[in-house]
């Protein structure tokens, strides 16, 4: 057996099975090997019969002296009942419908199960196991049986021993496993050979092999990921011809002349990373990461200027019509007189226009271009293309990233921008293929956003409060987590909320509501109203968590905060306190459940992106936070990026130096490809 075959060659498993297995993406002797337990039982504290306690479940062991076989009344079910004895005490042992079990309780047998105790015989004293988890029978000592058991994620119509019987058929023909750490890698960090670290994750013969075989698990997930992310990084340093851009000049200087403010500490020292990145000979590969408002537009901007006085063209990629816009508007009113021609790839334009602006841009009559995921498409063709910038970076992923770099006749340089925050440690897994910039504090001036959690019986004084704001001149956002109401669902809709405020406590003031299932011309009228002042209330869902900057819009209402994430309602309380007003953000939720209570009260106490990211990874996990902030990675499995710290930078320090044996590095590669196949596939390809 090999684990490539398919399950159908493991011994149990026919093609029903196989066709339950598929449904939770198992399909191959591999894929189950790697459905690790999501929990273990303890069942190495053996009760005496003497010491049970009635309605707990408990491990006995006896032996059996006595089986009977009955029927139940109206249901006629097969009933098998074995007497145990330990030498302490007695109990008797029910199996309900289990036919197979007759030929397996034999008298004089071990028996070792775990399961819910009750008493029998209506209390008179005498204890039965009618409720049995999980049992063995054999013939040796009790201490050669597995004691910590795993529990498996499985469906109803999966039992935990169908896993646990299947995974142990593939160990009995598995002689070996074929190794993915070098012997040496392995030896540094102490780490199990593979074939036992799978079978003591499975199988774990004592707590501390368990933890040891889980840590070799993780770090085999991670040098691999770090493998495939050191690749990717190198491979801007090798093959096409790359740019070397000169000292910044006139251009760049008159630039940041025209800036109305003076650059930050913390943005001057980013702006001088980038900088010397893109005068080295290697390409410059960079995230900047700053919370919103921190601006990172602003670095994108001179970035931008420095590659067109070098000779050639930059693109901006924005997720959104309208953040795209929003840089146009900004950069066509801030570079203006200074000769450059910008233009905005928009999806308004007509077909006419478009291929006009094509033409401009392959005739490079066009300097910088803003625009969409429109920027990646096979019409789009540069000139000469020296920089990439990507806003808000998790929106599209390494091989959005990689299409729009091809377009280039060289490596161009890229440049990164997120204002979702990441723990600092972490950027390492998230953007193992860049070097990382932030930037910590926000330009002074902005004003600190106060934050309020209230449950939903104060609706009727915060939107009070909310229409003496709107008298006083403010403007104001309500947020809603979905755009129709559902009988189904209990969740607040758009639609719904902008027809009771509207024509209920705001029936006076100009409101308007903005959801994604409007036509985009349709949006730009309400945005563009709303920008002007016109509206005073916009009632919108999460269309509006990036891009929009309306200084006048001093209060945010969010109802049923609970429904969101915490970088989510981080990055729509960033709409307000843009202004010189005090700004306001208003949770309203009535969820009783304590995690989500948490969450929302630590929004509530801080307004640091980097610890809200940190508590958010805490409370829903970290197993998927690859795919969510990275499109193109694959999800871990075992290693818990929080947590696992350690591991990681051991991860990252092996694979570095493997990094530097070509031989040896190839062949993790070809694993890399076949484990996460098309995860890593067309990145690698590129």
């Amino acid at each position: 057996m090999i684990l490539t075959d398919s399950v159908t060659k493991i011994k149990g498993v026919g093609p029903k099975r196989a066709g339950q297995l598929k449904g939770l993406g198992i399909n191959t002797v591999a894929d189950l090997v790697n459905w690790y337990p999501r929990s273990y039982e303890d069942r190495s504290k053996i009760t005496l019969l003497s010491d049970l306690v009635p309605c707990e479940i408990q491990t006995v062991a006896g032996t059996i002296l006595n089986v009977t076989e009955g029927r139940t009344g109206r249901r006629n079910l097969l009933v098998l009942t074995a007497f145990i004895s330990d030498g302490h005490g007695y109990l008797t042992i029910t199996w309900f419908n289990q036919k197979f079990l007759k030929n397996k309780l034999k008298v004089g047998s071990k028996l070792l199960a775990t399961g819910k105790v009750e008493y029998a015989y209506r209390g008179r004293g005498q204890f039965a196991m009618s409720y049995v988890k999980d049992f063995v029978v054999y013939d040796g000592e009790f201490d050669d049986y597995n004691v910590i058991t795993p529990i498996y994620h499985s469906t109803g119509s999966i039992k935990q021993k169908f896993f646990r019987d299947s995974i142990k058929n593939v160990f009995a023909e598995l002689d070996n496993l074929p190794e993915v750490i070098p012997e040496e890698i392995a030896r540094k960090y102490d780490l199990l050979d593979r074939l036992e670290a799978y079978r003591e994750i499975h199988f774990p013969s004592t707590k501390e092999k368990l933890l040891t075989a889980r840590n070799t698990i993780a770090f085999e997930e991670l040098f691999l990921i770090q493998c495939g992310l050191l690749y990717i990084k190198s491979q801007t340093a090798t093959g096409q011809k790359s740019i070397r851009h000169i000292t910044s000049g006139k251009m760049v200087r008159q630039v940041l002349g025209k800036l109305p403010f003076k650059l930050t500490a913390d943005q001057a020292k980013v702006w001088r990373e980038i900088e010397q990145d893109m005068e080295k000979n290697i390409p410059m590969r960079r995230l900047v990461q700053g919370d919103v408002g921190s601006g990172k537009t602003v670095i994108a901007m001179l970035a931008l200027v420095k590659t067109v006085e070098n000779g050639y063209q930059g693109a901006l990629m924005a997720p959104t019509e309208i953040l795209a816009e929003q840089h146009y508007a900004s950069f066509t009113e801030t570079l203006a007189d200074t000769g450059l021609k910008i233009a905005l790839l928009s999806g308004k334009l007509k077909k006419s226009q478009k291929e006009e602006l094509y033409d401009k841009i392959v005739r490079h009559e066009i300097d910088i271009v803003i625009g969409t995921h429109a920027l990646i498409q096979d019409a789009v063709k540069f000139a000469a293309l020296g920089l990439i910038v990507t806003d808000e970076q998790h929106r599209f992923g390494i091989n959005q990233r990689a299409l729009l770099e091809k377009k280039s006749a060289f490596s161009p340089d890229v440049l990164v921008m997120t204002a979702t925050p990441i723990p600092r440690t972490m950027t390492l897994t998230v953007y193992g293929d860049l070097d990382v910039s932030v930037i910590e504090k926000l330009p002074p001036g902005r004003k600190p956003i106060r934050t309020f959690l209230r449950n939903k019986d104060r609706r009727g004084l915060i939107y009070k409060f909310v229409l003496e704001q709107i008298r006083l001149g403010r403007q104001a956002y309500v947020v809603c987590p979905r755009i129709e109401a559902d009988e189904d669902s209990d969740q607040s809709a758009a639609e719904q909320i902008y027809e009771e405020l509207s024509t209920g406590i705001f029936k006076n003031v100009n409101c308007g509501l903005i959801h994604g299932k409007l036509k985009n011309d349709v949006k730009e009228d309400i945005m563009g109203r709303f920008y002007s002042g016109e509206i005073k209330l916009l009632v919108a869902t999460t269309v509006i968590e990036v891009g929009v900057n309306v200084p006048n819009a001093c209060i945010m209402v969010i109802e049923q905060a609970d429904r969101f994430g915490l970088a989510q309602l981080h990055q729509l309380r960033g709409r307000v306190g843009r202004g010189s007003e005090k700004s306001y953000c208003i949770l309203i939720s009535d969820n009783k459940s304590r995690t989500a209570m948490e969450r929302l009260e630590i929004l509530e106490s801080t307004s640091d992106g980097f610890k809200l990211a940190e508590a958010d990874i805490k409370l829903r996990g970290a197993g998927q936070f690859f795919g969510s902030m990275q499109h193109g990675l694959p999800d871990l499995k075992m290693a818990d990026v929080l947590h696992d710290m350690d591991i990681l930078l051991n991860a990252r320090r092996a694979a570095i130096e493997v990094f530097a044996d070509k031989e040896l590095f190839t062949d993790i590669l070809k694993e890399v490809h076949d484990r996460y196949g098309q995860k890593f596939v067309n990145i690698l390809d590129n």
